[in-house]
């Protein structure tokens, strides 16, 4: 394997190996580190033995995601697109995991159930072939929805997770929901990447809408670590 080899997935790089090919999309996972470093200053004002180690975790895991993806975006390499979405893999099963144990109060064998149905639906939404106009233009160049419907586990456990909090009153619920519906818009900025090559040029330098993915991800980061570190000693 070709670990030098180029990616040409985004609209911004188009067919340019050049590293600053995507100065905004590069430039936007700044918005990763501000979310952590919001988060880390939320962490730091918390009562002393309020700070647990599975927040912290959490929280240098986006400013990670945020390294990992500039490095994507600059590089355009494989061994940099597995330091972009493996930052984002531990992430998401290791917040999956918080959620069901401290907000639901899962023991661990639930807890173990619900990570292993996870990464089984991420598999399985990775692998879906779509056809006619769910391709969308990106498709020779990645998956259908531009690789975007690999995510739709995630929306789903947020979505869920939200809304069983909401009923079970839970005060993390507002902050899991909300992410869930920023992320929805987040995909869909992501889906549209090629789409919009054509309507978002300047200066004969098309943007794409991936940049956006960032910004509105950074948000959706910030506010299911809000969530925890406001709401995480509180068992359901």
């Amino acid at each position: 394997m070709d670990w030098d080899q180029k990616i040409f997935r985004y609209c911004e790089r188009g067919g340019d190996p050049a590293f600053w090919a995507e100065p905004l999309n590069a430039l936007s996972n700044a918005a990763f580190l501000i979310a952590a470093l919001a988060a880390a200053w939320a962490y730091a004002r918390l009562p002393r033995d309020e700070r647990g180690l599975a927040e912290a975790g959490l929280i240098a895991l986006v400013a990670v995601i945020g390294t990992g993806s500039f490095l994507f975006h600059t590089y355009a390499t494989l061994w940099a697109a597995q330091a972009d979405v493996i930052p984002i893999g531990v992430f998401m099963l290791g917040y999956l995991s918080y959620a069901l144990r401290r907000f639901l109060g899962l023991n661990w064998i639930f807890v173990a159930i619900g990570l292993g149905l996870f990464v089984w639906a991420l598999q399985a939404a990775g692998g879906v072939q779509c056809t006619g106009p769910y391709v969308m233009s990106g498709a020779s160049r990645g998956p259908c929805f531009n690789g975007t419907l690999g995510y739709a586990p995630a929306l789903a456990a947020m979505l869920g997770i939200g809304a069983a909090l909401a009923f079970m009153r839970h005060p993390a619920w507002p902050y899991v929901l909300c992410a869930g519906v920023v992320f929805v818009f987040s995909m869909t900025f992501r889906s549209i990447d090629f789409e919009a090559c054509s309507l978002s040029r300047i200066d004969g330098h098309a943007l794409g809408m991936h940049f956006l993915w960032h910004i509105l991800n950074a948000t959706t980061l910030y506010l299911l670590l809000l969530g925890a570190l406001r709401c995480g000693r509180r068992r359901a």
